[in-house]
């Protein structure tokens, strides 16, 4: 039986879906959110994160507020498939492109950002993180959306990651307006992220992805 966040005050914000094989319907109703510039909690890989479209400073803004997130830190996006890159990114170094070959999954690539990116989503540094999604729900939600969605924890900011939703926050789940259920998650360490705009590409927090992994994509050793 699926559980509702602890003190969770909002039963009729929570849909339990599939994780693999999501409704239609309810994939359209968190695309709803996405589009009304709301926040939804849903899983990924291993971990519930926060979704809001990325491009929307109204919604970006709600999701520092959700997490407590100090506003220098930046949020990573997840798009839904190479071609929407470009609408994202500056520009991808040759020496990247092997680096997505080890997507869709685990791994979050750091590029220069487009023209087009809320500076508030980089942290104002000019740089955005960009994955693509492995787990059926978050691939769906994304490919529906048609575009660039956040995708940090679903945490507050500096508190253990959620791959159980009876964890989460009861303030996140209070302030978001859609919980996305798809059960226990796998759990693990969150995604590898890797700066690939320096030449050696430079880890900057080691996990699902290893160092081994990415080393041999690259053909040299990455950074510290």
């Amino acid at each position: 039986m699926k559980r509702k966040p602890k003190n969770s005050p909002c039963i009729d914000r929570i849909v339990n879906i599939d994780p693999s094989d999501p409704d239609k319907n309810n994939i359209r109703r968190a695309v709803g959110v996405l589009n009304q510039q709301g926040v939804l909690v849903f899983p990924t890989t291993g971990l519930y994160g926060l979704g809001a479209a990325a491009f929307s400073p109204e919604a970006i803004h709600r999701v520092f507020a959700v997490k407590r997130r100090p506003h220098h830190m930046p949020l990573l996006v997840m798009v839904p498939d190479l071609d929407e890159m470009g609408k994202v990114v500056r520009f991808v170094p040759d020496f990247a492109r092997p680096l997505m070959d080890l997507w869709p999954g685990g791994i979050t690539l750091v590029f220069e950002a487009g023209e087009g990116v809320p500076s508030l989503l980089t942290g104002g540094t000019g740089k955005i993180g960009i994955r693509m999604p492995a787990h059926p729900v978050a691939k769906a939600l994304v490919t529906n959306f048609g575009g660039p969605i956040t995708a940090t924890s679903a945490n507050l900011s500096g508190c253990p990651a959620v791959f159980d939703l009876a964890n989460l926050d009861p303030r996140i789940g209070a302030e978001v307006d859609l919980i996305v259920d798809a059960g226990v998650l796998a759990g693990g360490a969150g995604s590898t992220i890797l700066d690939a705009t320096c030449w050696p590409p430079r880890i900057i927090r080691e996990g699902a992805v290893s160092r081994k992994r990415i080393e041999a994509a690259l053909g040299t050793k990455p950074s510290n």
